[in-house]
């Protein structure tokens, strides 16, 4: 019999062929084998009998499968969200661009989102605003059905409305209004980026890559932007690492003054787009 303790000893040394982080890797998959909490597992599971299931969960994580997509789950904002290969896996990094949009929002905003994906940025905003709407746009119709599965999951559906719609439809702005935050993680990924295979064979391609620059996203919808803004109102989009001054002279055509916030590792994250002296 190998034991709980033998087997993650034993998987950690395996997974440190692809992933930095071997041994949390495999404490994770094994408490999902186990369907005990992590800390369980810690505490109370290590001379317990090691679980058939848990060497199938070793052997996708060294197939390079994301541990997120493997549990089907990932945590952001201290939520919980249900993910596929769908859709991008929510990041650490993205909570900054919840910050920036949160930082003097009305309480009973309206809020949109632009390429909603899983749904994460729109429903943690609608979470921590409780007199918020909202509505989530996608042009996947699979990533539609993982974003309705969340808000259905996190008690939000009554006011997040999802729509099929396509940024890059010219008529795709009729009949949304206007609206306090605009928010968006668009692509920005410059297509001569090697990306790890955790991302490139696991994740769409088309919520990654956007041109040689990583800018053909923005330049498309940032000129869109306005008219979808209530007075007072500010969109707020993420940005890959070096494109603040890019992205922000881009914003600048399009008559937007533009403010930088960082993310908690101190890198450039979130640009938040107000027109003119706003």
């Amino acid at each position: 019999m190998t034991s709980v303790g033998e087997a993650l000893r034993e998987a950690a040394r395996r997974l440190e062929a692809v992933t930095d982080t071997a041994r949390l890797d495999a404490e994770v998959l094994m408490a999902q084998a186990l369907g005990v909490s992590r800390s369980d597992l810690l505490l109370r599971q290590m001379d317990a009998p090691s679980p058939d299931a848990f060497q199938a969960l070793v052997a996708r994580r060294l197939r390079h499968e994301p541990v997120a997509q493997i549990l089907g789950r990932k945590e952001f904002y201290g939520r919980e969200f249900r993910v596929t290969a769908d859709v991008l896996t929510p990041r650490a990094d993205s909570e900054g661009t919840v910050a920036a949009a949160l930082e003097r929002c009305p309480p009973n905003a309206r809020i949109l989102d632009c390429g909603t994906g899983s749904g994460a940025l729109l429903l943690t905003l609608l979470a921590e605003l409780p007199g918020a709407v909202g509505i989530g746009i996608d042009r996947s119709p699979a990533a539609l059905a993982v974003a309705a599965d969340n808000a259905d999951r996190l008690g939000l559906s009554d006011r997040a409305e999802l729509r099929l719609a396509d940024w890059d439809d010219p008529c795709w702005r009729e009949g949304l209004g206007l609206y306090d935050r605009v928010i968006a993680n668009p692509p920005y990924v410059e297509t001569t980026i090697e990306l790890p295979a955790s991302v490139r064979d696991y994740e769409p391609a088309g919520a990654l890559y956007a041109g040689p620059e990583g800018l053909d996203a923005y330049r498309i919808l940032i000129p869109k932007l306005a008219a979808l803004l209530a007075p007072a109102g500010v969109a707020v989009l993420e940005i890959g690492a070096g494109q603040a001054l890019p992205v922000g002279r881009i914003a600048a055509s399009a008559g937007f003054v533009s403010e930088l916030r960082h993310d908690l590792g101190a890198r450039p994250r979130a640009l938040i787009l107000r027109l003119g002296l706003v």
